[in-house]
């Protein structure tokens, strides 16, 4: 039988079986059921899905719920979640792009039929012996458990409901602070009027944007302000963290670095060791074999800036100026091409300024005269992944105000009412350098203008080397010292100071050899200690908490405060004189007034920073071994110039009073007695400070040094016989109800003094902040008056706690120690009343008072009789 003739055979059979089966089993073999759809395919097959896919997970938006596909790979690996505000309806409440809140560090497990999403533990770490009890007792915490919705097709991924996290109420993705200014902000999330909006997935991470809606009130020392509603768009990013994390720098604490705090287990020394890494970005030679050689070489990753397309057009080329300035410190360290800006790019689909992955300078349209620099840090190294330069609209007004106040004197193109170009992209150039040097790590360098001597800004040829400061970190502004007759003189601070590449150097330049973390730290410390004395490399800190060192504060220049106030001074009185002729087109006078409370407030940091100086101690942290001093007092000659400076100062301070001009102005005081009012106010709570700063020398100036400096620059007039101005029996009631309280207070009387009773003689006062910008938010300078009140009736400094709680400024944690010990702190109020006898001194000055008074009552003029007699009435708390 041949082939053909069996398959034909054989199919016949086959046909025949069928043909014999009953008809109900050929209905079923006809009708087989498809396999089930699985969990997945269900999932995926939900009408309206939107997805997006990357290399990393994959997320899906399905009927208003977000669903996160997450390969299982990825399970415990580390990650960041980060919010940055997209849209806002209240721009002072959220700030378009800005994160409010520090990253969360977090990872994701599979327990049992669920993933759970924990808070990785950064804080602490442990040496290789003792990892066994660092695994029992530092375990990451569980903040969110999933249900797993699915696995993908192949059981690699596990896909499950994130809704809650991107469209709830976590607060640690808040687009909204808890406070603003030393108001209080309570948010209330409403559910209903938030919603999910767009995602999108890369190689490395994902983002999520959410409508989020709130109720809102602002409350002040617990009591409600106002309420209201916002609105945001915020855009969530999920980062995966790099498998093996930047090798990290141990902070060195006579460089003012931001840090991020670590506490470790160790046998290496008694207890658990506390320590801080820099803040730094992972900077790598492309070519580490030409660096080595010596030769500039491109980083493997540069630092890329991306310029907002909401800026005005004539502040781009400043803005991106700002960055560029910075290569000059890297190329020092052998490294070119490192800082770029770049616009937004117009036809990228995946660029994205609120994710994570870029970095921005962002415009913010609300009338703040300010500007900040924020990065945001791996929490396990303190690499800096993200940063943002967030620019106020009305900067551009405080830099119209600095230039003319502070250089009208000697620079013509200033002498008007709108800036002309070149003034203002210099002047937002150094501004938005100094907020790009906080992005790189660097905090405020406050006492860098100290180091350079007070007629060397005079020099046309110094200044044009090293202009104004050491640091750019620093406040130091605009030349005043510079007189109308010098020519050539630069104006503004340098484009970059050497403080500032000697950090940049400390910060990212490669150390040869492979060492650990603890031996190269050990080499970055002998950087430092080749510098230990030069005043030119001196680290001060802000003074945020406790003001006592005359060296480090905001808004000063030179070596010599009274000196720089001589030449200040003189300055203003010329700019004064010719203000009303250069300034035209301002039929409102409402630029004019502006201009001139720029003057009277830069006259009163003049005096405020000669006051600092009495009772002043220069603070400076030393390392054993190195130059230096940890703690000096300011010379005793030297506080007793100071007092007598300001005392003559506000006694000649008419000329501020400018009638002619101030004639065109709304009804208000004379200037120069509110001045005399509120630095008489200060000149009269100096005695704690100077009782400390005595304490600690042998040959000081003592409080008997302060309170005679007191009465002969206070009563000066009386003494020889001259007819008193407004200003002089101002500051004679002042001194007298303040010494009548500090007396009363022995004899159990109820009389409060003028500081209030939680009075600090190193804290900021109201007027403090305002003048050196201790409230970024303008809030306080606002409410001046009222906030005035509140620290007199509860003492000096207490609007400054409200600010130090609600956690403004550039500050560090915890910590005072030297070196790789965690944090740099600030100098908190050292108690003075176990040594204090001021009361004493206050009794003895007002006996004097009242010999004086009555020795010259009969023989005053008669306008100032009324004026002793009330004095002598004050007095007869003596004769109790």
């Amino acid at each position: 039988m041949n082939r053909m003739n069996m398959t034909s055979m054989l199919l016949a059979a086959a046909l025949a079986i069928v043909a014999a089966l009953p008809a109900e089993a050929k209905k079923k073999k006809q009708q087989a059921p498809k396999p089930p759809k699985s969990a997945y395919q269900k999932l995926m097959d939900k009408g309206g899905r939107i997805s997006a896919e990357g290399g990393f997970v994959n997320l899906h938006k399905i009927q208003g719920k977000l669903y996160v596909e997450l390969p299982l790979k990825y399970c415990g690996r580390d990650f960041l979640i980060a919010s940055t505000t997209s849209k806002s309806s209240n721009a002072k409440l959220a700030i378009v792009g800005y994160k409010p809140q520090d990253p969360m560090c977090v990872c994701f497990n599979r327990l049992d039929s669920a993933i759970v999403l924990q808070t990785v533990n950064t804080g602490t770490i442990a040496d290789d012996p003792l990892q066994v009890a660092y695994d029992r007792s530092y375990a990451n915490p569980i903040i969110r458990k999933y249900r797993i919705a699915a696995y993908n097709a192949d059981s690699t991924a596990v896909v499950f409901d994130m809704t809650d996290l991107f469209v709830g109420d976590e607060k640690q993705l808040s687009p909204v602070s808890s406070n603003y200014s030393v108001l209080g902000i309570k948010p209330t999330f409403q559910k209903d009027c938030s919603s999910l909006g767009n995602v999108k997935a890369f190689e490395d991470n994902a983002t999520v944007t959410s409508t989020l809606s709130y109720k809102y009130s602002l409350t002040f020392l617990g009591s409600e302000v106002s309420q209201g509603q916002l609105t945001t768009e915020v855009t969530r990013t999920l980062l995966l963290l790099p498998e093996l994390p930047m090798k990290p720098r141990i902070a060195d604490s006579r460089l003012g670095i931001f840090l991020t705090d670590k506490s470790r287990l160790t046998m290496a020394s008694d207890g658990i060791e506390n320590f801080s890494y820099a803040n730094r970005w992972r900077l790598e030679p492309r070519d580490s074999a030409a660096w080595s050689r010596g030769e500039l070489v491109e980083p493997k990753k540069p630092i890329v800036w991306y310029v907002d397309d909401a800026f005005p057009e004539a502040w781009k080329e400043p803005l991106k100026q700002s960055v560029l300035i910075w290569n000059k410190a890297f190329e020092k360290i052998g490294f070119k091409n490192v800082m770029q800006a770049v616009d937004f790019p117009k036809n990228d689909p995946n660029f994205d300024p609120d994710n994570l992955k870029y970095s921005c300078i962002r415009y913010v349209p609300t009338p703040v005269k300010n500007a900040m620099g924020p990065s945001w840090v791996d929490p396990r190294t303190g690499e800096i992944v993200n940063a943002s330069v967030l620019v106020y609209n009305d900067v551009v007004k405080l830099i119209n105000n600095w230039r003319f106040v502070q250089t009208a004197q000697i620079d013509p193109r200033v002498r008007t009412k709108k800036m002309p170009d070149d003034v203002i992209s210099e002047s937002l150039s150094y501004a938005f350098a100094h907020e790009i040097g906080h992005t790189l790590g660097l905090m405020h360098n406050m006492a860098a203008s100290a180091a350079i001597p007070v007629d060397s800004l005079r020099s046309a040829s110094f200044t044009q080397k090293y202009g104004t400061t050491p640091s750019i970190m620093d406040y130091a502004r605009f030349n005043y010292v510079a007189q109308p007759e010098d020519k050539g003189v630069r104006l503004s601070p340098p484009d970059m100071g050497v403080y500032d590449l000697f950090a940049i150097k400390w910060l990212y330049s490669p150390v040869k050899g492979n060492l650990s973390v603890e031996q190269e730290a050990k080499e970055l410390e002998k950087w430092v200690d080749e510098k230990a004395g030069n005043p030119w490399y001196r680290y001060g800190r802000q003074q945020v908490e406790a003001r006592y060192d005359p060296s480090a504060l905001e808004e000063d220049l030179g070596d010599d405060p009274v000196k720089a106030g001589t030449y200040g001074v003189k300055n203003l009185q010329y700019i004064l004189a010719h203000l009303d002729g250069w300034i035209k087109d301002d039929e409102s006078t409402s630029h004019k007034q502006e201009l001139y409370d720029g003057i009277s407030q830069q006259f009163s940091r003049y005096l405020n920073n000669a006051l600092a100086n009495v009772g002043g101690i220069y603070l400076t942290d030393v390392k054993e071994g190195t130059k230096g001093q940890r703690c000096k007092p300011v010379s005793a000659d030297k506080q007793h110039e100071s007092m007598m400076w300001v005392m003559k100062q506000l006694r000649n301070s008419s000329w501020l009073d400018a009638p002619q001009l101030t004639a065109k102005f709304p009804l208000a005081l004379k200037r120069s007695i509110s001045i005399k009012g509120g630095v008489g106010r200060k000149l009269l709570q100096l005695n704690n400070r100077v009782l400390l700063a005595s304490h600690i020398t042998d040959n000081g100036y003592t409080q008997k040094d302060y309170y005679d400096d007191l009465y002969n620059g206070i009563w000066e007039p009386t003494i020889k016989g001259n007819r008193l101005t407004d200003g002089d029996k101002l500051l004679q009631r002042l001194v007298v109800k303040e010494t009548v309280g500090s007396v009363a207070k022995l004899s159990g009387a109820a009389t409060k003094n003028l500081a209030g009773e939680a009075s600090s003689p190193y804290a900021p006062s109201v007027s403090d902040i305002v003048l050196y910008g201790l409230d970024p938010t303008g809030y306080v300078e606002q409410h001046a008056n009222q906030m005035e009140s509140l620290d007199e009736a509860n003492g000096n400094g207490y609007i400054a706690s409200l600010l130090s709680d609600n956690n403004h400024g550039d500050k560090s944690l915890s910590g005072r120690n030297f070196g790789d010990k965690i944090g740099y702190g600030f100098q908190f109020d050292v108690k003075t009343d176990l040594i204090d006898e001021s009361a004493a001194y206050n009794l003895q000055m007002l006996s004097k008072i009242k010999a004086l008074v009555r020795s010259r009552i009969a023989s005053a003029p008669a306008s100032d009789k009324p004026h002793y007699q009330a004095i002598l009435t004050m007095l007869k708390v003596l004769d109790k």
